[in-house]
């Protein structure tokens, strides 16, 4: 073990090129998807449009400022700088906590898939085997972790691409589910683009942001990236493409072949579609690929919170012991520490397996947003205070600052959302109490320096 060696760059571009696909794909599509189609119906892919746009200007003001500093090794490092240890503080442990709940929300996931084949099986138990497993590849080499990653996302790019080319092949050949004729008319046949009104659209927003939580892990992986110039501005400018392609023309695919009204918002509609076409084999090879991609959100999750805590721990705002990194670089410590949290939620599945994901998801929304406008805010002060270097940047956020703007006020947006919505509102009230435990730890730890000086 040491705790004065840095952490290991073995990603390659490969590696983040499809870590960047991956968390953009995750639980929120394949299985809140269903939510959210329920809620707005065609007109959720607008909504994906809207939130896609929104979020690769964040990634594109996150890319600009990893950029300018290639010393950074995670955002973090530059809420430091533009906004001091207290804000460090309060984002660094906040964003771990975004990844825990969204394993947690994974794990949750896993075991509701599992149960398509084995229904007598309680949710908790895979989802146990499959932290365990996690636990044990993230230990072993940073390497292990792309490569993982890199299978996981492939199989979910492979999955989605041959859905939507299956599903055109149904479509152009007049195939019929147990729910009628399979037709892009499904998209304005049932009560047309906004079947539930303004309302239902507005109310979707949740899940479909939910849906691009992970997107910015491209950015944690700035530290143990080879070519970090080259390789994060690729992965960051393919983002509206795969925006297009695995979100708005899977859905559009899904909502045509399987119309919106039938669609359950308990179940994945990626197995509902096939199940409904009579494939069941089908059915069962979509329900391995999204056990695969919550398997892939848990995987970063374990690997960006061991992450943020060692990081948190060399700015002095976690035990010392969380820099220890293995002789393969892997800072073991902060990786346990992550995992023994991420297994509450294992408890949660025994105790209460039902209306859990719900509430983790809004709780995760939030807090995510919270990031995600920190980052923001971080590029703005970063824009004002070094005309020269930004002007030099050649990675720089188009549409600067009107673009900005336009962030802050999505959000604020879909904050007063969750508050009109009863599943999503008391998410509200409990997320709040995190950001004052956090402020209260901070200033426990000012005068407990103070003291020892």
């Amino acid at each position: 073990m040491s705790e004065n060696q840095n952490l290991s760059r073995e990603l390659k571009n490969r590696h983040v090129q499809l870590l960047a696909i991956g968390g953009a794909i995750g639980t929120g599509l394949f299985l809140g998807a269903g939510r959210s189609i329920h809620l707005a119906g065609p007109s959720i892919l607008l909504a994906y449009l809207l939130t896609g746009i929104i979020c690769f200007w964040v990634m594109r003001a996150l890319g600009e400022l990893l950029l300018s500093n290639l010393n950074y090794h995670s955002f973090v490092d530059f809420v430091y700088e533009y906004m001091g240890d207290r804000a460090a503080f309060i984002t660094g442990w906040t964003y771990w906590f975004c990844w825990i709940s969204l394993a947690m929300a994974d794990l949750t996931a896993a075991g509701l898939y599992i149960q398509y084949w084995f229904p007598s099986i309680g949710q908790w138990v895979p989802s146990f085997i499959l932290l365990m497993v996690l636990l044990i590849m993230n230990l072993t080499a940073v390497k292990m972790f792309g490569e993982m990653e890199f299978w996981f996302a492939l199989i979910k790019v492979v999955a989605i691409l041959a859905l939507i080319v299956v599903g055109a092949v149904i479509l152009f050949q007049g195939f019929s589910t147990n729910a009628g004729e399979s037709s892009f008319a499904n998209l304005w046949n049932n009560g047309g683009w906004f079947p539930n009104g303004i309302t239902g659209f507005i109310l979707s927003f949740q899940m479909v942001v939910f849906a691009f939580t992970g997107i910015e892990l491209v950015g944690i992986t700035a530290g143990e990236t080879k070519n970090p110039s080259t390789v994060i501005p690729q992965a960051i400018n393919h983002i509206p493409i795969r925006i297009i392609i695995f979100y708005i023309g899977a859905l559009a695919i899904i909502m045509s072949i399987y119309p919106w009204t039938v669609v359950s918002p308990d179940q994945s509609p990626f197995v509902q579609v096939f199940a409904a076409v009579g494939v069941a084999a089908a059915a069962g090879i979509v329900n391995f690929v999204v056990l695969t991609a919550a398997a892939s959100a848990c995987n970063s999750g374990i690997f960006s919170t061991s992450r943020m805590v060692y990081s948190l721990s060399k700015e002095d705002n976690a035990p010392k012991s969380m820099q220890t990194l293995t002789s393969h670089q892997i800072p073991a410590n902060a990786t346990v520490f992550s995992v023994a949290v991420i297994l509450v939620s294992v408890i949660l599945n025994y105790i209460m397996p039902k209306g859990v994901f719900v509430l983790i998801t809004s709780i995760s929304t939030i807090c995510f947003i919270y990031i995600w406008a920190i980052m923001v805010i971080c590029h703005m002060k970063y824009r004002r205070s070094k005309v020269q270097s930004a002007a030099a940047n050649k990675f720089r956020m188009p549409f600067y600052p009107l673009s900005s703007y336009l962030i802050l006020l999505f959000f604020a947006f879909v904050i007063v959302i969750l508050a009109f919505n009863e599943e999503t509102r008391v998410a509200l009230f409990v997320t709040p109490v995190w950001f004052v435990m956090l402020a209260v730890i901070k200033a426990k730890m000012k005068e407990k320096k103070l003291c020892t000086e």
